[in-house]
């Protein structure tokens, strides 16, 4: 009896051993944590919050623990895969109001709210669902960053793709891309861009701002910003401007050879007419410029001898 009683306290003591030592949790300095109940007998609620670079902290037998980021994060859309947020060529491509498909860079920086109640919250809506991460994963948010980046680009991303189409979808290619001016007939010379990306990037900003909220539920995110990096021009559309460029500076170099030419001929002439008012001057001319160590020298001379200097 003894020994089937000690094996039955053995087989109960484990799973309490383990409750125990997983019941223990604690954050580094650019981690938040939202704890729910677990376990047989509990329901799976909230069951705390823990703040960034905690101590060691009880958060109950069998409970679940989802991390987050604490610290400024951002989401990058760009067409260099070592450097993109998802992997692989991520660039959204949005058409200008000439019809021009544009290839739009950029970076979103943001910070996850830190209020308790608001984690809460988020970790209701979305820490208990999963997204669809590279390699058809199902990941949830709190599984590292390929979790995290599988709901920003599900959740997150759609709204910064409205607010950019909406965007540039108001202003000409020549308007953004100033080489693209090139292909109009109407401008003869490329434009500069950069007060049009400033409204641009200023008018994502506002719509992220006034978006995000409604579309996710909640104050999640702040510290929105949106920084444009870059708008690039379809291939074909890029060659073209290339050949635009090359011609022009064709035409360039021979409007500069003609130009050159004009002044050579205007310098000739302005000479002979020199020489011709001063037929002295000319003979002086022609002294210097004999090489070095003419010793004789008899102009008009068909018989002179030039010897030069031993």
């Amino acid at each position: 009896m003894r020994t089937a009683l000690l094996v039955i306290a053995t087989i109960l003591s484990v799973p309490a051993l383990i409750g125990l030592v997983t019941g223990l949790e604690r954050t580094d300095g650019g981690e938040v944590a939202v704890v729910r109940d677990g376990g047989p007998f509990d329901d799976n609620k909230v069951r705390q919050v823990i703040d960034p670079a905690s101590g060691l902290t009880w958060t109950g037998w069998w409970s679940s623990t989802h991390g987050y980021p604490a610290q400024q994060r951002f989401y990058t859309i760009t067409a260099d895969p070592r450097r993109a947020t998802t992997l692989g060529v991520d660039v959204v491509t949005v058409p200008s109001s000439d019809g021009v498909n544009l290839g739009i860079e950029g970076t979103l920086y943001f910070t996850l709210n830190l209020d308790h109640e608001t984690l809460k919250t988020f970790d209701d809506k979305y820490g208990t669902r999963t997204f669809r991460a590279q390699g058809d994963a199902a990941l949830y948010p709190w599984e590292g960053d390929e979790g995290w980046s599988a709901f920003f680009g599900q959740a997150v991303r759609p709204v910064i793709d409205n607010a950019l189409r909406s965007e540039i979808g108001a202003m000409r290619c020549g308007e953004l891309v100033p080489s693209c001016s090139l292909l109009e007939s109407t401008a003869l010379r490329p434009q500069s861009s950069n007060t049009n990306l400033v409204k641009v990037q200023n008018a994502v900003n506002a719509t992220l701002a006034r978006e995000l909220p409604g579309t996710l539920g909640g104050d999640f995110l702040t510290g929105l910003r949106f920084t444009l990096a870059r708008v690039t021009l379809p291939a074909e559309v890029q060659k073209a401007v290339d050949r635009s460029l090359s011609a022009g500076a064709a035409v360039s170099e021979a409007q500069a050879k003609v130009e050159q030419a004009k002044a050579e001929a205007a310098a000739n002439r302005a000479r002979q007419e020199g020489y011709d008012k001063c037929p002295a001057c000319a003979e002086i001319e022609k002294l210097r410029s004999l090489p070095q160590g003419i010793t004789v020298y008899a102009p008009g001379n068909p018989q002179s001898v030039v010897v030069p200097a031993r």
